[in-house]
């Protein structure tokens, strides 16, 4: 079975989204903040199950530069210096679709660790 292939990244960096469009039809309006808070790199996943650690203080976070690795992946360099994810197409397309389910997720764990999130338009 093949995954759904982008066949359109726009980049919307005053709103601060990634905006991606799959050969499916699909199309979805990624936050940078989201994005930053489930990269698949170690930093923030770990090395294993149960390991994720959340990162705060990312509310304002944009993206500088998208550097294809390849034709199945992006390396998302963020203006914190974050860059040691690699987003596979599977996985652009998994945060797509579970987007309400991750954000909610994302705001749970910033509250189980105490973290007021601040509202980035301010």
């Amino acid at each position: 079975m093949s995954h759904p292939v982008p066949t359109e990244l726009n980049l919307h960096r005053v709103s601060r989204v990634l905006e991606i469009t799959f050969d499916d039809g699909s199309n979805f309006k990624l936050p940078a903040e989201y994005l930053r808070a489930f990269s698949p790199s170690a930093e923030v996943m770990g090395h294993g199950p149960g390991q994720r650690k959340v990162p705060t203080g990312i509310e304002k976070v944009n993206i500088d530069q998208i550097e294809p690795v390849g034709n199945y992946a992006i390396v998302l360099h963020f203006d914190d210096e974050h860059n040691t994810g690699i987003y596979s197409w599977e996985t652009l397309y998994n945060l797509g679709q579970n987007y309400d389910q991750y954000w909610q997720q994302y705001l749970d764990e910033l509250k189980e660790v105490g973290y007021s999130r601040k509202d980035p338009a301010s």
